[in-house]
């Protein structure tokens, strides 16, 4: 490292501030840093900024090498696979140089004449963030909805355009979340309109071609401020659904496509505690659930007429050991998206049949599931596998034969590359109750097992998000150099089942952050790495998994990358100002309720800073995060600043453009990544 002992950090001012709740007093003299328009808050990340790069001046030269190199393994000139909805043909595809997709489509057969739908590299000139979503077309094939974020806080303006003469209709409609559903006859259109400061998605709104968006229609509001909603379309294109959803309850209405002015139906009124996704075939409704205590879930059926949960009956039962994670609809078949002992699993069965079949996969580290599958007609099934040392195939099974056709297979830009080099494998390491946690690892065959490899090992935790085990081409940058790359699938996730979910969240949380710690610990026992070559990473709630485990164990890891962190529980958590609060309860517990108070107090990362030495640290965030503000991640530096003993590095990286996703653009994303990557490769003194 080079020497920068001159260069001082900054510190942040101290002023008295203390939250009180159930009798207790919380001290917080840098809660003054949430105010967002303050020229003294602005002044502070920018001092903050300013220290990092004067602290990483000496490796830009590195940061840019990097950026180049993983830059320079992506097929520029790429496109994905096209696939075939109502006669025409869709796709994406990118240009050499061009930070944005290019959406196209062709009529009838893929050797017609190209149109162009976005080219999102002019639309967003001019705009230091452009993200575009929600592209939905309408039934006449002429006329498509679109969503654009120019702020990076998920906040959509709904826009409408005609394909025919690729003019844009003149309504624009604010803070939506980007998407659309169509009525039968295209006149009618409905989408989900945003809380203006929470952001939560509670009103569904009907609007009429031609008409002004003062003038729309509101059909639903959900008044729970613990749920949110969306609106969209059946597959079967017969139903407009309005789904309304907490962490742990569900509910839908639906409505005939060709009765758009009609009144939504509850499907089955909600019950805490039941959830369940419906998926329309003929004349039947099935449901995919959690009802009678099916943890893992199973799939039911009922009429079209007769939705209530009393007239459900059993299509596939509950299993102890197989997660049912999705179910895809054909004409002909449908599709088992499962999950056992945490391996992906696809189970093909024609519509009357009483057994089907298991596509097989090999290896306990890879990633397979259904594609894009929007005809309902289609004979063939779309699906795409990798592993954590090749790239992704993109495949069709024809459902009747079971034949295969490779559509297209991921692409290393790189003579260099060669999957034969690297291995993966998983281990499983024992957490303090017994709980057997696995671990996926990909590293190069050809580097020697000396006990001091560095490893980075990445987790996330939470929402019963699962973090599979995938093939990643900026990854190779890390092990190339020599780096061991671990997966950590802890509970939270429901890498193995929903009860593996449960058992990480709510009163059950501290798991997440002990699986963590007992992983670290088996690698080093195991002889992959050493305490002084142990690196953690994660991202916002996997940032909170990191700030939690370096407090329980400071000296288990050499450095950390906490992205975006939500680190500040206890405060966030009893704002319901703020975005996602409410609707998070179910998550991590009410703490206006004592016994969550306390016990998120516990682990908040924020109010456990104390006294003791920290690993080397890089933490970033944006100024305009709307998931997990800003000022959480900078209250939580500038204690650390005040509190911890050591000399260790110790970063804020703030985006003042961007928001909780970082850069837009799918180079500028390689910038941020480059920098955690440089900031590695420092600890471990590689410099090239």
């Amino acid at each position: 490292m080079s020497d920068n002992s001159a260069v001082q950090p900054p510190i942040a001012a101290k002023k008295p501030y203390t939250h009180q709740k159930h009798g207790d007093l919380r001290e917080d003299p840098y809660f003054w840093l949430n105010e967002r328009e303050n020229p003294e808050v602005l002044d502070y990340l920018k001092a903050e900024n300013t220290y990092y790069q004067a602290m990483t001046a000496d490796s830009l030269p590195f940061q840019e090498a990097l950026f180049s190199e993983m830059k320079g393994r992506i097929k520029e000139d790429d496109r994905s696979v096209p696939y075939k909805k109502r006669g025409y043909w869709y796709g994406v595809r990118y240009e050499t140089g061009q930070q944005y997709p290019i959406y196209f489509r062709h009529k009838e057969e893929l050797s017609a004449t190209e149109e162009i739908l976005f080219d999102v590299n002019q639309m967003a000139e001019g705009h230091d963030y452009y993200h575009l979503r929600g592209l939905s077309v309408g039934p006449d094939n002429q006329l498509i909805t679109y969503g654009v974020d120019t702020v990076s806080r998920r906040q959509y303006q709904l826009r409408i355009k005609d394909l025919s003469g690729s003019r844009e209709y003149p309504e624009v409609i604010e803070n939506t979340t980007g998407s659309a559903a169509w009525s039968a006859e295209g006149n009618y259109f409905f989408y989900t309109r945003k809380d203006p400061v929470t952001l939560r998605s509670h009103q569904i709104f009907r609007h009429k071609l031609g008409t002004l968006p003062e003038e729309d229609v509101l059909v639903y509001e959900e008044k729970d401020d613990t749920y949110s909603c969306g609106v969209y379309r059946s597959k079967s294109r017969k139903y407009l659904i309005i789904s309304s959803s907490s962490t742990l309850t569900t509910e839908f209405r639906i409505l005939p496509t060709d009765k758009p002015l009609g009144d939504f139906k509850v499907f089955s009124p909600r019950e805490r505690g039941i959830e369940y996704g419906i998926y329309h075939y003929q004349d039947h409704f099935y449901i995919l659930t959690n009802k009678d205590g099916a943890t893992n879930f199973k799939l039911m059926r009922c009429c079209e007429d007769s939705t209530n949960i009393e007239a459900w009956e059993e299509f596939i039962s509950h299993r102890e050991d197989v997660l049912l994670e999705d179910f895809e609809l054909f004409k002909s078949h449908y599709v088992l998206t499962e999950r056992k002992r945490g391996l992906n699993c696809l189970y093909i069965c024609a519509w009357g049949d009483e057994k089907g079949q298991y596509i097989p996969f090999e290896g306990e580290t890879y990633v397979a599931g259904c594609s894009a599958n929007p005809d309902f007609d289609s004979t063939q099934l779309r699906y795409f596998f990798n592993t954590m040392t090749a790239p992704y195939k993109v495949i069709d099974r024809d459902l009747f034969s079971g034949e295969e056709t490779i559509l297209k297979e991921g692409e290393v830009q790189d003579p260099q590359f060669d999957p034969e080099l690297y291995e993966s494998k998983r281990e499983w390491a024992t957490a303090e109750d017994g709980a057997e946690v696995p671990i996926s690892l990909v590293y190069r065959k050809d580097i020697p097992f000396n006990g001091k490899r560095p490893l980075l090992l990445y987790a996330y935790g939470s929402y019963g998000s699962t973090i599979d085990p995938h093939f990643s081409t900026t990854r190779l940058s890390l092990l190339d150099r020599g780096f061991i790359y671990a997966i950590a699938h802890v509970r939270g996730g429901e890498y193995l089942g929903r009860p593996w979910y449960e058992k990480g969240k709510l009163l059950h949380k501290i798991n997440t952050f002990t699986d963590f710690i007992a992983c670290g610990r088996h690698l080093i026992q195991q002889g992959y790495t050493q305490s002084e070559h142990l690196y953690a990473q994660g991202g916002s709630a996997g940032g909170l998994l990191i700030g939690a485990v370096i407090n329980r164990a400071p000296q288990l890891f050499y450095g950390v990358i906490a992205a975006v962190p939500f680190v500040d529980v206890v405060t966030t958590m009893l704002d319901d100002s703020i975005p996602l609060t409410t609707s998070e309860y179910d998550e991590w517990g009410n703490p206006n309720e004592e016994e969550y108070y306390r016990y998120m107090k516990s682990y908040s990362p924020y109010d456990n800073v104390r006294a003791q030495e920290y690993p080397h640290m890089y933490v970033s965030t944006g100024l305009h995060d709307s998931q997990v503000q800003y000022w959480e991640p900078a209250k939580w530096v500038a204690k650390l600043r005040d509190l911890k003993t050591d000399d260790n590095l110790l970063y804020l990286d703030t985006d003042m453009e961007a928001g909780h996703g970082g850069a837009s653009g799918r180079f500028n994303a390689l910038k941020d990544l480059a920098k955690e990557f440089a900031f590695l490769f420092e600890l471990e003194g590689i410099v090239e």
